[in-house]
């Protein structure tokens, strides 16, 4: 069984947590009626009461508001009710090189030989932080492609959500924006082509299940320029390289998580080398179990 987790702005009130049911968001609400404003808060009322998040959800629902998807599906506005990131993650990190089309295009990209094609059988996986809560950005907020590139690509990946143990509270979507350019040139520079303003979309949802996912989903992207599509491409999970508890327990060696951590597990679509992302480009990151990520570019400096 699932459940999907959406976290919306309220204008007058601020985020608040809500459910998908069917075509609609119900805001959830405390006994005393208060909104129930992140994944948190939620999982902490769970572990209070020993009830677990479905649980606590059930006895949250029925009280809220309840909102067309539709209409919460749109650009950022303060004066009305929006769509905001699932989760404000203290930190966000990365796995890559988890799928052969990844390691195949960093081998392209890279002038210095060999360092892919290694680690994507070694034992240790490629893990790297990526952002932080203030350079994330929600549903239809604007990404960043970096002023000082040439060749910036997104990067549509299963997301993680973790608990302060580590375990997989729920799954979304992420779109690790990469300054291919920048990291092909040494890799030293990783940092520099992932981590900067607004590197990193998180949403729409979260999805909560009873059973992994991981291996079951179908991601897709697709880009548009000026109405027109010049990018699609998809990936099963099945093809995932490594296993998901793999990348997690070598993100928790020697590390403190914190709770609502994001682990982004890698791509395996990557446009072709000679695309490159413009201002005003949008981008789709779809799995029909969790919803369409949608996000414009727009040049940061």
């Amino acid at each position: 069984m699932t459940m999907r987790i959406s976290r919306v702005w309220i204008p007058g009130q601020g985020p608040s947590l809500g459910v998908c049911e069917g075509a609609d968001v119900r805001l959830l609400a405390t006994a005393a009626g208060g909104p129930v404003d992140s994944l948190e808060t939620l999982l902490a009322e769970g572990a209070r009461t020993g009830a677990g998040i479905r649980d606590a959800v059930r006895s949250m629902l029925g009280r809220g508001e309840a909102y067309p998807y539709r209409d919460l599906d749109r650009a950022p506005d303060s004066g009305r009710a929006y769509l905001l990131a699932p989760v404000a993650p203290p930190e966000v990190w990365a796995a890559g090189v988890t799928y052969e089309r990844s390691r195949e295009a960093r081998l392209a990209e890279t002038t210095t030989a060999g360092i892919y094609d290694k680690v994507y059988d070694a034992e240790r996986p490629e893990v790297f932080f990526k952002a932080t809560a203030s350079r994330c950005v929600g549903p239809n907020a604007a990404v960043g492609v970096r002023a000082d590139s040439r060749w910036t690509v997104p990067e549509a990946e299963l997301a993680v959500v973790l608990d302060g143990a580590g375990a997989i509270v729920g799954y979304t979507l992420g779109n690790d924006m990469s300054a291919r350019d920048i990291e092909g040139e040494n890799p030293l520079y990783l940092p520099q082509a992932k981590i900067y303003r607004a590197c990193c979309a998180l949403g729409p949802v979260v999805l909560v299940s009873d059973t992994p996912v991981e291996r079951g989903l179908t991601l897709w992207c697709r880009i548009s320029r000026g109405g027109r599509e010049v990018f699609r491409g998809e990936v099963s999970t099945a093809r995932l390289h490594r296993p998901l508890a793999d990348l997690i327990a070598c993100l928790k060696r020697s590390n403190d998580v914190p709770a609502m951590t994001v682990l982004l597990t890698g791509t395996g679509i990557v446009p072709p080398d000679e695309f490159a992302c413009e201002a005003g480009d949008l981008i789709e990151i779809g799995a029909d179990e969790i919803g369409v990520l949608r996000n414009p570019a727009a040049r940061v400096v």
